[in-house]
């Protein structure tokens, strides 16, 4: 299984991203196996956009067997008062174990870690050189992992 995970700037300002997370996620799928998990933070609009793509790529590419994956980092009610909603949207939503007791100041930083640490490829979305996305994508590389930077001028 090719797991995938995802990390951008809360807000999106390049019109052609869509198009460039639908050709990435596309050459993706064609050079792996045919079992993909795609691991999504839920948390801005380029989340928004990546969910998005994926859910385009299910429907498109019902051959292969892949999931999307809404990784949260604490429980709020509002899994309970939106639940139809992560039904429809999301195959399954993980709160991972080893964030219980994190304080909350911190949680997003160690739930982006353990999407990293989950992953195989990170698909990114980082133009500046410092906040939440820019420390994930450089955690990305220190362990290894395979990095696409739409922002690149050509991913």
């Amino acid at each position: 299984m090719t797991t995938c995970t995802f990390a951008g700037h809360r807000d999106v300002f390049q019109a052609d991203i869509p198009k460039k997370l639908d050709k990435v996620i596309s050459q993706i799928l064609a050079f792996g196996d045919n079992s993909y998990r795609f691991l999504v933070g839920g948390r801005g609009q380029f989340d928004e956009m990546c969910s998005s793509a994926v859910r385009k790529v299910k429907r498109e590419h019902k051959d292969k067997q892949i999931t999307l994956v809404l990784v949260l980092p604490y429980f709020s009610q509002e899994l309970n008062t939106n639940k139809e909603y992560y039904e429809q949207f999301y195959d399954d939503v993980v709160i991972p174990s080893e964030l219980a007791d994190v304080h909350y100041k911190a949680v997003i930083t160690k739930r982006n870690r353990w999407l990293i640490e989950q992953s195989d490829i990170l698909i990114a979305f980082v133009y500046r050189n410092f906040g939440g996305a820019y420390t994930t994508i450089n955690y990305a590389i220190k362990k290894e992992k395979q990095v696409i930077n739409l922002a690149d001028s050509n991913p």
